[in-house]
Order: C-alpha cells, then sequence, then structure tokens
C-alpha cells in the first residue's frame, strides 16, 4: 500500500471485538481475593506511613477505616449511572459468528451528522457558508483530485478545471452570495464524486 487514503478509506469505521475482561477470569473468589489484597496492601502502607510520622493507632480501627472506604467505593461505583450514549441512537453491527455489538457506530451516519450542523447554520448566513462549507468542499475536491489523479486545483489549475467541470470550478474558485438551494447543492455533491 502506498500509505495514502481515500475519502472512502477514511469514513469507515470498524470497531474491534469487544473482549473478555481479564478481571472476570477468575470469578467471585477471585475478586474477593483481590479485594482483600488490596485492602490488605493499603492497611500494610497507612500502619508504615502512620509510624514513620509518629503516630499510632489501633489496628482494628484502621482495618475497619480501610474496609469501610472500600465498600462504600465498590457500592458507589456499582450505583453510578451509565455513561451517557455517544449519539441519541445507535446502530448496531453484527458479527461472523452472530452475536451483536449493540454499540458500533456507522461512520456515513457519523459523517453526515457532523455535516448537518454547518449546513443547517448556512441556510440563514451566506458568511457561513462561504466560510466554513465552502473549503471543506475544496478540500474534498482537492483530495479526490489528488488521488485519482495526482493533481490539485493549485498545482496544475488547468487541468483541475478540466477534470472538475466549470459548474464546479466556478462554484469552488468564486463563492456565491448566497448558499445554494439543497438541489443546487445536491447536483455539486454528485458532480464532485463522479471525479
Amino acid at each position: 500500500m502506498s500509505g495514502s487514503a481515500s475519502i472512502d478509506d477514511l469514513l469507515t469505521f470498524e470497531e474491534e471485538r469487544p473482549r473478555r475482561d481479564d478481571r472476570d477470569r477468575g470469578g467471585r473468589a477471585g475478586r474477593v481475593f483481590r479485594a482483600l489484597a488490596g485492602n490488605a496492601g493499603m492497611v500494610a502502607v497507612l500502619v508504615v506511613g502512620l509510624r514513620a510520622v509518629g503516630l499510632q493507632i489501633s489496628l482494628m480501627i484502621l482495618i475497619a477505616g480501610v474496609f469501610a472506604v472500600s465498600a462504600v467505593r465498590r457500592i458507589a461505583a456499582a450505583l453510578a449511572a451509565p455513561p451517557p450514549p455517544a449519539s441519541r441512537r445507535s446502530s448496531t453491527a453484527q458479527y461472523e459468528d452472530g452475536t451483536w455489538n449493540w454499540g458500533a457506530r456507522d461512520a456515513l451516519r457519523t459523517a453526515i451528522n457532523g455535516w448537518q450542523l454547518p449546513l443547517d447554520w448556512s441556510t440563514t448566513r451566506s458568511e457561513r457558508f462561504t466560510g466554513v462549507i465552502l473549503p471543506r468542499l475544496a478540500e474534498l475536491a482537492d483530495e479526490r483530485l489528488r488521488l485519482k489523479h495526482a493533481v490539485t486545483r493549485e498545482s496544475d489549475p488547468v487541468r483541475a478545471r478540466a477534470l472538475l467541470g466549470d459548474r464546479l470550478w466556478t462554484f469552488l474558485e468564486s463563492p456565491p452570495r448566497r448558499p445554494p438551494s439543497p438541489r443546487d447543492l445536491a447536483v455539486i455533491v454528485a458532480e464532485l464524486e463522479k471525479i
């Protein structure tokens, strides 16, 4: 592979299959043992630290305190609300073995939603269209020209104009006074995809 990626490659999204958590391998006994070992280690560190500064606390009180803090921490973690979803509606993906990954995202949907807000803003403010949307479309045109024909509008304007066509070239080079209608924008995007 030459190291370059197409726009289509950039829009794809592949998610790894969820792996089984290493903490679940030992089962309940393993989790209890790890919790006890962690608490015992914390007690040992506290005893050494307190004795280093000249304080002495009853070992039973120290053990009870460490176990109480650990229990509260675990209960709070278990009762915590799940993190909010990344999007309002997440799509699903089915693996080859028939299992489902309910958290998979559709890269195309994410890319389209990334354009939705700037396009909505540009309908009421033409400077928003020429400042945000038009440069993105120009970057896409240059990238497609570079990948498919090894030119850009800047490197070889004559050839780029021939490849883009007069309508698309004029649209990218001299911004319109007002944003194009959705129908006109669809025609321009279709021409851009033909490059």
